[in-house]
């Protein structure tokens, strides 16, 4: 991480810390509600697959087995693809792919991961293993088949363990790990490339202090590369990298910093067989390249990695075209 994020982090920590029983009558009357939400359920399943066949544009929720409300986005028909959003976003910063694949001819889907964006503010399951179970239960409640995952920074890490544990069920056509956090972030003995703690030890306490400028200070600076010289910076983006942030639950974001920067992914890349592109910037300040990409690339597989000199964290956002363009010809190779 650069000075400027370790910096930001000091500049704006103000705090350090953050019936038993029932009668055969109401037996009966259960019985009949739960016949009555399974009819529900089946007419809602019938209901969606009838709304694709006619190519609509849904958005709705699904109840995770933990009782967990996740917010989804199902436009258009075809061969789905599956965005996952980064930390501490929602499946709104995929518009600019989200549209240009409807317009291609994809179904295409975006989620917010629980404790971002719409879905619930959740005290617990912050970590990656939920985070591939919730996404299991969302691919099973669509029957999404032949479906390509793509996941940027956080949602990277999100992609690699649920296509490496979930991948033997058939759903899965390909992946793409974009300025993706695997293998590992933390620097440690095993990974003496990482980033220190203390670098993630600073989010944190930042996030607890003014998670409101924290999150003005990310966007202004290293996440998009506003801050190099000469760089064309969009108050648009800055403001909407802002607005998803802060819709989401503070304590979630606050775990899900330790699940983005320690979990260890390398047994999840090995175990993936499907084609995976690798996509990452030279310029990233969030995710540096030298530990990342290059090191997850020779852990897949079927793994093909493909850099952008001088592109930022947030190139999917402001190199569109160019990320775009290349996702396309990955999908159709």
């Amino acid at each position: 991480m650069t000075d400027d994020i370790k910096n930001a982090s000091r500049r704006h920590v103000m705090v350090a810390g953050l019936g038993l029983a029932a009668t055969a009558a109401a037996a009966s009357l259960a019985n009949s509600a739960q016949a009555a939400n399974n009819d529900k359920a089946s007419t809602q399943k019938t209901n969606h697959a009838t709304r694709k066949d006619r190519n609509a544009m849904t958005s709705s929720f699904i109840t995770t087995k933990d009782g967990t409300q996740i917010f989804y986005k199902d436009w258009g028909t075809g061969q789905p693809i599956v965005f996952h959003h980064g930390w501490p976003l929602s499946a709104d910063d995929w518009d600019a792919q989200m549209l240009f694949f409807l317009d291609k001819g994809y179904r295409v889907i975006a989620h917010d991961r629980r404790g971002h964006g719409r879905s619930s503010q959740t005290d617990t399951g912050n970590e990656m293993d939920t985070y591939a179970a919730d996404m299991a239960e969302l691919a099973e409640h669509l029957d999404l088949k032949n479906a390509i995952h793509v996941g940027h920074s956080t949602g990277g890490g999100e992609v690699a363990r649920y296509v490496g544990k979930y991948g033997s069920r058939g759903r899965i056509a390909k992946a793409v790990l974009i300025g993706a956090v695997p293998p590992v972030m933390v620097k440690s003995e095993k990974n003496p490339g990482g980033l220190p703690l203390e670098v993630f030890d600073g989010f944190r306490s930042a996030l607890a202090a003014n998670k409101a400028q924290f999150y003005r200070d990310i966007p202004e600076g290293p996440f998009y590369g506003f801050n190099r010289p000469g760089a064309k910076v969009s108050q648009g983006i800055i403001d909407n990298w802002w607005r998803q942030g802060m819709q989401g639950g503070t304590k979630a974001h606050y775990d899900c910093i330790k699940a983005f920067s320690e979990t260890d992914f390398t047994e999840d890349l090995k175990n993936i067989e499907v084609p995976v592109l690798v996509m990452h910037g030279t310029d990233d300040q969030i995710v540096p390249i030298a530990d990342s990409a290059p090191l997850s690339a020779k852990l897949l597989k079927h793994g093909t990695l493909k850099t952008y000199d001088g592109l930022p964290h947030g190139m999917a956002t402001t190199h569109a075209d160019i990320i775009n363009a290349d996702l396309l010809a990955f999908f159709k190779a």
